[in-house]
């Protein structure tokens, strides 16, 4: 049951709390067990809903006391309904949740629209935390191509992969195809020690990440074993066409133009195919044309084919991150000093 809003702003014991005006909400919510989760440890979740709403947040019993602003006040409300929301369905609320809700919520206060998408793993329901993860998460189900650029931090590849598992649990496609180019290896995999695993592994680490998040780790290895998933370097991807699957290429900056149509040319029947990479982190040689940038002009405007930019008020990483994306767009540098 949703939380009760209270007009007559009042505690239980019919006091007024001591903030209480014109612009004060209090929101009762029925079921105790689930507030210290809804608050957060020391009330850390309900702190950081007052810095990023620059309101007041005061709990008490099983109400909670919003004052400032008529619409900052409004919107904290709303992202308490819902994270509360949350509770009930047995979901977990954390503090990139909170964080999340809080982006949501004042972007549809913006008119920035809906971003009610969500994903349903074996493991966990995924909803957006930003207007453009919301954007990305509907682009993957409606498209059969979708480009995903931007910064670190912004849930390019963990939305696809999530998208990937929940469509094959969904019967919707046969497999799940992993890539990524070996860079920093230049794909020259034989000369590294160790069999074809070992040598990839290091590459594909943070798939593999990403894929255990979202699906039960026997039903990995299973799918793992019998090639319902498949993880390899883009190099492996030459010369096939690929039916029936998911199939996502991350760090997708690091490929050439030659690179890039080799495997966007591999999509086939029945298959999606989801392309990530941040463009202001290309590890090829100076000069080089990145294949994500070349394809993300190509291909624009061409049925079927969606492209989500990320930007900074996207990153749903540590806060710091923002700032470090920040610090590197200005382009400000400081000399190193000497001695």
């Amino acid at each position: 049951m949703s939380p009760a809003l209270i007009t007559g702003e009042t505690w239980d014991n019919g006091t007024r709390p001591e903030t209480a005006n014109e612009d004060t909400l209090i929101l009762a919510f029925e079921d105790n067990r689930l507030l210290p989760a809804l608050f957060g440890e020391h009330d850390e979740h309900l702190a950081l809903i007052e810095d990023r709403l620059d309101i007041e947040a005061t709990p008490r019993g099983n109400r909670v006391a919003l004052r400032g602003g008529a619409q900052a006040c409004e919107i904290a409300r709303q992202v308490l309904v819902n994270l509360y929301g949350r509770l009930e369905r047995g979901l977990e609320v954390n503090r990139g949740e909170v964080e999340g809700q809080v982006k949501l919520v004042r972007g549809r206060a913006r008119g920035e629209g809906e971003a009610d998408a969500s994903i349903r793993t074996r493991r966990k329901v995924i909803t957006p935390r930003s207007h453009t993860q919301g954007r990305y998460i509907r682009a993957l189900k409606t498209h059969q191509l979708v480009f995903g650029t931007g910064p670190a931090g912004t849930g390019k590849t963990y939305l696809a992969v999530a998208t990937a598992a929940a469509a094959l649990a969904a019967g919707e496609v046969d497999r799940i195809i992993l890539s990524r180019p070996a860079v920093e290896a230049g794909e020259r995999l034989g000369f590294l020690p160790g069999d074809m695993k070992e040598k990839v592994d290091p590459y594909l680490r943070p798939l593999y990440d990403a894929l255990y998040d979202v699906t039960p780790g026997n039903l990995v290895a299973r799918g793992m074993a019998d090639g319902t998933i498949e993880i390899a370097p883009l190099a492996f991807m030459r010369g096939r066409t690929l039916s029936s699957a998911f199939v996502i290429l991350d760090e997708a900056q690091n490929t050439t133009p030659q690179q890039m149509k080799m495997f966007l040319t591999r999509l086939g029947e029945g298959s999606r195919m989801a392309v990530t990479g941040d463009p202001s982190q290309i590890d090829l040689p100076p000069g080089a044309v990145s294949g994500l940038a070349d394809a993300v002009t190509r291909l624009d405007g061409v049925d079927g084919i969606s492209h989500v930019a990320f930007s900074k008020v996207d990153i749903v990483r540590h806060p710091l991150v923002t700032r470090i994306v920040d610090a590197y767009e200005s382009g400000e540098r400081k000399a190193p000093e000497n001695g």
